[in-house]
């Protein structure tokens, strides 16, 4: 973990570093946080870092635990298919809200991010990879026009990137989804947005599959 510096506000830095932390593993579930010891590590106050754990807290990555204080929580099954189903639904409709939108810049721009994405597989970045994950979801909201997708989408993302970094350390896997990207985005090209929309719904099935079956093998 960094020291931390301007122009964002401590407490963002603080919220997003923790949560870095979070996602790759750096604190596991069960283990204690403690104010004191992440304002020694981050090299400044309290009070930045006390409201960074109120609010992930408040997101469920955090849970009170009496005396011990702050506990990461674990991701747990039953939350993270729910995170899915809803996927499931909203996903489908951006393809399809997005499909007459894209315009010659966009086409670049979505096939930049496959290809960028299937290089950090090749490079072996899980990180890197799970952001660039996020950045072609993330590509397709913005497009939808819908900003309420894309702001939604945006805190279940956090919890899945617990999760899905587990999934991108399997490089077969990571070759599958970016595959599984480039035929949705060829979809859209083509102005095929319901076809489209159908390989991004099977898409997130494989990927909570694939997720599931990280999940089984570790326990």
């Amino acid at each position: 973990m960094e020291s931390l510096e301007s122009p964002k506000s401590l407490v963002d830095q603080a919220y997003e570093v923790i949560l870095d932390a979070l996602c790759d593993g750096t604190f596991k579930p069960g283990e204690r946080l403690t104010q004191e010891d992440i304002a020694a590590r981050l090299n400044v106050s309290r009070q930045p870092v006390t409201h960074a754990l109120a609010v992930l807290k408040a997101q469920g990555f955090l849970a009170q635990a009496g005396r011990r204080g702050l506990t990461v929580t674990s991701v747990e099954p039953q939350f993270f298919e729910s995170i899915y189903q809803f996927r499931s639904a909203v996903e489908p409709l951006a393809v399809q809200l997005a499909t007459p939108r894209l315009t010659k810049q966009a086409i670049l721009r979505g096939r930049s991010l496959v290809e960028h994405g299937r290089n950090l597989v090749v490079a072996g970045d899980s990180r890197a990879t799970l952001q660039a994950d996020m950045d072609f979801h993330s590509f397709i909201y913005s497009l939808s026009g819908n900003p309420l997708i894309a702001e939604t989408m945006g805190l279940h993302w956090r919890h899945l990137r617990r999760a899905m970094g587990e999934v991108l350390r399997y490089p077969g896997m990571s070759i599958s989804v970016w595959q599984e990207h480039g035929r949705i985005l060829e979809g859209m090209i083509r102005g095929d947005g319901d076809g489209a929309a159908e390989l991004m719904r099977r898409h997130l099935i494989e990927a909570y599959n694939r997720v599931g079956k990280i999940q089984d093998a570790a326990t």
